[in-house]
């Protein structure tokens, strides 16, 4: 086995997935009521694809995968005064489901602080190991 893996560094490639999912969240969020004057242009929101990797027997870790825009369609509003508006005077609102993002971003955010707990649970079973050896 030429690449054991701690609970640290497993913690840690975790922590650093939800940190993924959260910034992909913000962003969706932020240009959640973005406008475009056409269909094509208007923003979608992205999502991170995760993929395990097993990198030996019994350990397994998580990677990104790729990211992919949501295949939640833009709505189409009629606002001609809008100076992005094409020439029927429409614009096209972000494809962000706003509820359903703040859900992804409580669930990671509390994926996230289980990572952490992880962490110090490991940190002081390690400390209170080498106390034993005292």
């Amino acid at each position: 086995m030429a690449n054991n893996l701690s609970v640290f560094d497993i913690a840690g490639r975790a922590m650093s997935a939800q940190m993924l999912r959260l910034n992909t969240t913000a962003s969706n969020l932020a240009n959640a009521s973005s406008t475009s004057g056409s269909e094509a242009t208007a923003f979608r929101a992205i999502k991170p694809v995760f993929k395990t990797v097993t990198d030996s027997p019994g350990v397994a870790t998580v990677q990104v995968d790729r990211v992919v825009s949501s295949n939640i369609t833009p709505t189409k509003r009629h606002d001609p005064t809008n100076p992005i508006a094409d020439k029927n005077g429409d614009v096209w609102d972000a494809g962000v489901d706003t509820a359903a993002e703040m859900v992804e971003m409580i669930e990671a955010s509390r994926q996230y602080q289980n990572n952490v707990q992880v962490l110090q649970t490991a940190k002081t079973l390690t400390l209170d190991t080498l106390r034993i050896g005292k």
